[in-house]
């Protein structure tokens, strides 16, 4: 019983510490730094999600893939700027749509295709982000 109380204790402290390093990160961040922040999200969700869907787990490859979704609804979407992006935004919005109607199948038929084209597709524009902050 001991030895458990530690382990616990030790898992507690270090999710702790996450979210703190977490909340560190976005408090210190400018926009392009929190896109990229919110990328990495959707990735730790997705990875989530696959390792959830191979192992059966289908409640918390749900949970997973709502995550990402959300991520991507209040993260993503709402970041773009109609205005001053143009078409450009136009077309990212309805690239970030498509991702989420993919995930969405994912998630319903269980369609680790599906889920693959969402991540390789975030992968993608992620990879971008993080290009564009390194120039």
């Amino acid at each position: 019983m001991r030895a458990n109380y530690g382990a616990v204790a030790y898992s507690g402290a270090a999710s702790a510490y996450r979210n703190i390093s977490i909340e560190s990160s976005v408090m210190s961040a400018n926009p392009h730094q929190l896109i990229v922040l919110l990328f990495d999200g959707i990735d730790v969700a997705m990875r989530t999600a696959r390792l959830h869907m191979e192992s059966s787990n289908f409640p918390e490859k749900g949970k997973a893939i709502s995550k990402a979704i959300d991520i991507i609804n209040q993260g993503l979407i709402a970041a773009i700027d109609d205005d001053r992006g143009g078409e450009i935004a136009q077309n990212l919005g309805s690239l970030y749509r498509y991702i989420i109607e993919t995930l969405l199948e994912a998630n319903l038929h269980n369609d680790m295709e599906k889920l693959d084209e969402a991540a390789g597709l975030l992968s993608d524009i992620g990879s971008a982000w993080r290009n564009i902050g390194s120039q």
